[in-house]
C-alpha cells in the first residue's frame, strides 16, 4: 500500500501546532509497520538551511491556477526513514512564517493542484492520498472533479483530515473562477452559506474524513463545536471518524531528554522530586518539596479554558497551598492577567510568556500536576506528554482530552477530570486533586500509572492502516 501524505507543515522543516506534529511522527509510524507512506509539503523559506542542504532537486513543471501558469519545482529529502517532497514556488513560499497572508488561499490552492500535477514526475503512485486541515483540503475536490478519470490517476482514494474545524478557509467566491478554476459545474462542491469554504469540499469530495479523537469527531456534528459545518457533516457522517493522535516517545522521554535537570523512568521516578526544586528555583518560586505544583503550557487563549482560570485562581492560591507555573502567549487579557497574579502571588504564581520548548519539559517533568481546562481540544498532546514525564492532568472532559485521560476515582484512572465548562467545577477538580496528592502511597502508584500509558503513534497507525484497508477493498 502506497500512501501520500499532504500537509501544510511537518517536523523537522517547518511547523506551527500540532499538524507539524503528526505530520513529522505519523508518516514514519505507518513506515516501520510497512506501508509504503511519503509526505509532500511546501518549500517554505523559513526552513533551515541545513535542512535544505539535504534535499535533492527533482523536476520542474507548471501547473495551473485557473486561466494562469505557475512553476513548480520538486525537491526531495528523507529523515527518519520517510522521503518527503517539497513543493517550490518562491512567489508563494519565500516568505516569513506559514500563514496569515492575503492570498492564502491562493498559495494553498497552487499548493493543492501541485501535489497532484506532481504525482505522474515522481516514482510513486499513491493508493491513497491523505490530507490535512483546509490548506490541503483542495487535494480531494480537484481530484474527484478533473483528475480521477485521467491516465496515470485511477483508483487513488482519498482521506482527509480535520485538526481543528475552527479553521475552515472561507473566502468570497469570486475564487472560484479566479483561483480555483474548478469546473462550474461542481462549484457546489466548495460553495457553503454563500461563500466558498475548502474544508466543506474536502468533506463532500473525500472518499473518508476523520477527526483527531473519537469525541471530537462527535462534537464537530453538534453546532456549539462545529464552527458551522454541522449540516454537512451530519449529511456526510457515514464518512466520518476519529482517531486519536500520538505523541514522540523518543522526543518525550524522560529517561534519555536532555531538556529536562534528571533523568528518570516509569521504574524509577524519585528524580521527578530533584527536578520539581530545579524547576521551582529557575522560576523564582520557594523551594517546597510537599506543596503541589500545578503546570500550565499554552496558547493564552480563551477556548483553552483560560475564562475559568481566570475566575477562580485568586480563591484557589489564596486558600490553597499550592504552586502554579504557566509558559505560554496570546490574547492580551490573558497575559496582563497572569503578570498581575504572578506579582500579587510571587511565592505561588510564575509565569514565563512565550514558547520555550526547553522551559515546556523543564515544567512537564518538574510540575506534580497539568492543567487543561479546554473549552474545546480536538485531540490535544500536552495532556499525553505530561503522563510521560509523570504529570498528573487536571482536564475537561472534552475531544481529546475525553479520550485519553480518565478519572481516578474509581481507582484505575490517570487523572482528574470535571464535565461541565464551569469555573467551580474546574477548582473542586483541582482541590480533589490535591487531596490525591497528600496520599503519598497512592500518588505513587498514579504516577506510575501515568508514565505507563501507552499514547505512542503506534496504535494510532494501525487504527489509520485498519481505515486504508477498508477504504481499499470498496
Amino acid at each position: 500500500m502506497k500512501v501520500l501524505y499532504v500537509s501544510s507543515e511537518a517536523l523537522p522543516y517547518m511547523a506551527s501546532g500540532g499538524l507539524g506534529d503528526v505530520a513529522g511522527s505519523l508518516p514514519a509510524a505507518l513506515r516501520k509497520r510497512l506501508i509504503g507512506c511519503r509526505v509532500v509539503m511546501p518549500l517554505y523559506d523559513g526552513i533551515k538551511q541545513e535542512l535544505k542542504d539535504t534535499m535533492t532537486f527533482i523536476t520542474s513543471f507548471t501547473v495551473p491556477v485557473a486561466w494562469r501558469r505557475q512553476y513548480c519545482g520538486v525537491f526531495e529529502a528523507k529523515h527518519n526513514g520517510v522521503i518527503y517532497y517539497f513543493i517550490d514556488n518562491q512567489y508563494y513560499f519565500k516568505r516569513d512564517g506559514i500563514y496569515g497572508y492575503y492570498d492564502d488561499a491562493e498559495r494553498f490552492a497552487f499548493f493543492s493542484r501541485a501535489v497532484l500535477e506532481m504525482i505522474p514526475y515522481i516514482d510513486f503512485k499513491p493508493d491513497i492520498i491523505h490530507c490535512n486541515d483546509w490548506q490541503s483540503a483542495m487535494v480531494p475536490v480537484y481530484y474527484s472533479t478533473m483528475y480521477a478519470q485521467a491516465p496515470g490517476f485511477e483508483n487513488i482514494k482519498t482521506v482527509f483530515t480535520i485538526h481543528n474545524i475552527q479553521y475552515q478557509g472561507t473566502y468570497g467566491k469570486e475564487l472560484i473562477p479566479e483561483v480555483l478554476g474548478i469546473p462550474g459545474d461542481a462549484s457546489h462542491i466548495v460553495e457553503y452559506n454563500g461563500d466558498v469554504n475548502f474544508m466543506k469540499g474536502a468533506i463532500e469530495a473525500a472518499n473518508r474524513v476523520t477527526t483527531v479523537s473519537p469525541s471530537y469527531a462527535n462534537e464537530i456534528m453538534d453546532p456549539w463545536y462545529s464552527h458551522g459545518l454541522d449540516g454537512i457533516l451530519n449529511e456526510r457522517s457515514w464518512k466520518l471518524s476519529g482517531i486519536l493522535n500520538g505523541i514522540d516517545t523518543v522526543l518525550y522521554d524522560p529517561e534519555t531528554d536532555r531538556d529536562i535537570f534528571f533523568n528518570y523512568s516509569a521504574e524509577d521516578f524519585k528524580a521527578k522530586a530533584k527536578n520539581k526544586k530545579a524547576l521551582q528555583e529557575l522560576m523564582g518560586l520557594p523551594q517546597k518539596a510537599d506543596t503541589p505544583l500545578i503546570g500550565m503550557v499554552s496558547r493564552l487563549v480563551s477556548h483553552k479554558g483560560f475564562d475559568l482560570v481566570k475566575a477562580v485562581m485568586e480563591e484557589l492560591v489564596q486558600t490553597t497551598d499550592v504552586q502554579i507555573v504557566l509558559l505560554g502567549s496570546g490574547d492580551w487579557q490573558y497575559e496582563e492577567y497572569f503578570k498581575e497574579m504572578a506579582a500579587r502571588y510571587p511565592q505561588q504564581v510564575a509565569i514565563r510568556l512565550g514558547f520555550v520548548p526547553e522551559l515546556s519539559k523543564k515544567i512537564y517533568a518538574g510540575s506534580d500536576m497539568f492543567l487543561m481546562p479546554s473549552k474545546a481540544e480536538p485531540c490535544g498532546l500536552s495532556q499525553m506528554i505530561a503522563l510521560r514525564y509523570g504529570s498528573i492532568p487536571i482536564v475537561r472532559e472534552t475531544g481529546g482530552l475525553r479520550d485519553s485521560i480518565h478519572d481516578s476515582q474509581d481507582g484505575e484512572g490517570n487523572g482528574f477530570t470535571f464535565a461541565n465548562y464551569n469555573a467551580h467545577e474546574m477548582l473542586y477538580t483541582i482541590r480533589r486533586a490535591i487531596e490525591g496528592y497528600q496520599n503519598k502511597k497512592g500518588w505513587k502508584i498514579l504516577v506510575k500509572r501515568a508514565m505507563e500509558c501507552d499514547n505512542s503513534w503506534g496504535k494510532s497507525a494501525n487504527e489509520y492502516i485498519k481505515l486504508y484497508n477498508a477504504l481499499l477493498k470498496e
